[in-house]
């Protein structure tokens, strides 16, 4: 609730004192009571409600001539139901009594004013007048929770801007209005209120460089809203005449929760008394509005796609006619982006990583760029950032940067429940190593602070620094499904060597993986089964999966029928510093390209059963039950022997999810 002062009244001279409506503004009768005096009576108007407390607790509103015994413990509390129309028009008599005096009296003249800060508290997309609102000084998680909520503007509403709205201290347009929260400040108070009174707009200097307050000052030049407070002002002076009026702010966020920012914000307005000029202005009442900065959610497989975006390189155009059939099947926008913007970097998924964030009155898709910073560096901000579309990055822009800082290894689970704790929005996955070493490999501290910040996606590391790459996208996915909503599929060398064997004793063991590949050895059923060394790497990498199959399950609250086993063979080769990493023996099944139900999945060139390639009809048999769509895409030499696969060198903008993120409980 909003703080007022304290009154102190004493007989010998009159008491002027301002109380704002909706707050309890506690009344000093015992102070300066008259020696000898031992009860008291009020006399005071209908617009002033006075409560009188005892210890032990008594409370009762007086009525005409009623007494209280001047206790130590009594309390005495005044509040308005009217604001007055000139100053001290309210007029408050206390009347001393003892036992061996006469009355004695002590007059307290009150001018009774509006002033109060409204936001979109209930979250209902609507700021509600000031006399509905409850406490708006604290932020509350659920879906019976309270608090305004705000987005960083990180879109670019006008195309011909150089930067972010949020970099700017202007309006760009109504567009960029609408990615701010709006606050009302209604004030009314006798004509003459604000000749000896000031109204002060302020923050946290700890927080004047995490959000921007735009004044609107309609029909004043040369614009028509004017920035108040940001990052170089925590305060401004309020011009107000007296009278009854309304003020509106627009308020934009300029930072995401961070490890050093929580993601709350208040928003003060004080009322000072400066009716001495030789004495420092007296805070006579505050009220706060507190916002939490929206967080940026990732989207899960599981989310209706709405856009894919792929590159277009000097041999890829087979690559393209594919996902662009399978774009138009899951009825998805297509963006190419073109060679000369790509400069050859196809990695289109390790680019970024595309979320969104939501208020109750707007929600926008944001692009978060990863720090790798290659080809396809300028890509986000100059073809995906615009109107409705924001963008954030983190981590270091030059040098420092691992392959376990790409997007491939950033990705998200479905919502999930892990004993009684629900996750609506699902979790991030991330890539790390087992331990630290010389050798190891962690996603880069400020994107895994970035990502922990944001609170309602609440992290799990897994273990992918044994991969080549080393992202968590090499050995799984999720696909939509019924009953639990989704599938995770895991990369299995065990499924594989048994669907091998079972083809050795059908018969097959001369069928050829890579029939069809030009200037690739085949290699016999028989010989894969025969080949010890092989068999060794991919027992280490099943060892590697096992381990992050069972952290899977304990912390997204799985059981072995939510998990697929798709049939994957891996082999070991040194890296540039001579550490064996796991790499995929055949182009990696579960490194495909989900839109809704239908899967683009790498083509892995199996051998050859009665005309059919055993792996297809494997995953097939394992998919086409759950209700989707197989299409087999052709990435071998444009992206398989570069260490990457279909869901590398693709992304996808989902639709967000219909749960508010409000409505959870971190």
């Amino acid at each position: 609730m909003a703080q007022g002062t304290v009154i102190h009244v004493a007989p010998e001279q009159p008491t002027y004192a301002v109380c704002v409506l909706g707050t309890e503004t506690q009344l000093d009768v015992c102070s300066s009571a008259p020696e000898g005096c031992t009860s008291f009576s009020i006399h005071a108007p209908p617009e002033v409600v006075v409560d009188v407390a005892h210890s032990p607790p008594a409370k009762k509103k007086p009525a005409g001539p009623s007494k209280w015994s001047l206790d130590p413990g009594l309390e005495v509390s005044l509040r308005l139901t009217a604001a007055s129309t000139t100053t001290g028009d309210l007029k408050v008599q206390i009347s001393y009594c003892g036992p061996k005096t006469n009355p004695i009296q002590a007059l307290l003249y009150i001018t009774g004013v509006e002033i109060s800060l409204s936001a979109d508290i209930t979250r209902t997309g609507k700021v509600k007048p000031a006399k509905a609102r409850k406490d708006q000084k604290t932020w509350t998680w659920g879906a019976r929770g309270q608090g305004a909520i705000l987005l960083v503007n990180c879109d670019k509403d006008n195309p011909k801007s150089p930067t972010m709205d949020c970099k700017d201290d202007k309006v760009s347009n109504s567009e960029d209005l609408q990615d701010m929260s709006l606050v009302t400040l209604s004030t009314k108070t006798p004509a003459d209120f604000f000749l000896k009174h000031q109204l002060v707009l302020h923050v946290a200097k700890s927080e004047m460089d995490k959000v921007r307050v735009f004044q609107d000052i309609r029909g004043k030049q040369p614009s028509k809203y004017r920035e108040v407070l940001g990052p170089q002002q925590p305060s401004h002076l309020l011009e107000l005449p007296g009278g009854q009026q309304s003020t509106d702010f627009y308020v934009e966020g300029l930072a995401f929760p961070d490890a050093n920012f929580p993601g709350l914000i208040s928003l003060t307005i004080s009322l000072l008394d400066m009716s001495n000029p030789e004495l420092p202005n007296i805070l006579v009442f505050q009220d706060s509005v507190v916002f939490r900065v929206a967080p940026w959610i990732m989207t899960p497989n599981t989310q209706p796609p709405r856009e894919v975006y792929v590159c277009r390189t000097f041999e890829n155009e087979d690559f393209l006619k594919s996902v662009t059939a399978l774009a138009k099947k899951a009825r998805c926008k297509l963006t190419i982006c073109s060679k000369e913007q790509n400069m050859e970097d196809r990695w289109m998924q390790d680019e970024m990583e595309i979320g969104y964030i939501q208020a109750p009155h707007q929600t926008l898709p944001v692009v978060f760029d990863s720090p790798r910073n290659r080809g396809l560096k300028e890509f986000p901000i100059k073809c995906v950032l615009g109107p409705d579309f924001g963008y954030v990055t983190r981590g270091p822009q030059t040098g420092n940067v691992t392959d376990l800082d790409s997007f491939g290894n950033l990705e998200v689970s479905p919502p999930v429940r892990v004993g009684k704790k629900n996750y609506p929005l699902g979790r991030i996955l991330i890539g790390s190593s087992s331990y630290p070493s010389n050798e190891s490999h962690e996603m880069h501290q400020a994107l895994q602070d970035f990502l922990q910040a944001q609170q309602v996606q609440a992290p799990v590391r897994l273990y992918s620094d044994w991969l080549f790459v080393g992202h968590v996208d090499e050995f799984l996915s999720f696909v939509p499904a019924h009953g639990k909503g989704f599938r995770l599929l895991l990369a299995s060398p065990r499924s594989c060597y048994k669907l091998f064997q079972e083809l050795l004793k059908e018969g097959h063991e001369e069928a050829v993986l890579f029939e069809g590949v030009k200037k690739k050895k085949q290699q016999k059923i028989k010989e894969i089964l025969s080949n010890q060394k092989l068999r060794e790497h991919n027992l280490y990498v099943e060892s590697c999966i096992d381990w992050n199959r069972e952290v899977l399950k304990r912390e997204l609250g799985l059981t072995e029928q939510d998990i697929v086993d798709v049939p994957q063979l891996f082999k070991l080769q040194a890296d540039f510093r001579g550490t064996l990493k796991a790499e995929a023996f055949f182009p990696n099944m579960v490194n495909m390209l989900v839109l809704g139900k239908h899967l683009g999945i790498p083509k892995p060139f199996g051998p050859v059963i009665n005309g059919r390639c055993c792996l297809e009809e494997k995953v097939r048999s394992l998919l086409e039950p759950l209700g989707l769509h197989c299409t087999f895409i052709n990435d071998f030499y444009t992206y398989h022997i570069q260490h990457g696969e279909v869901h590398c060198g693709t992304n996808v903008r989902r639709q967000p999810f219909s749960f508010k993120w409000w409505h959870m409980v971190p």
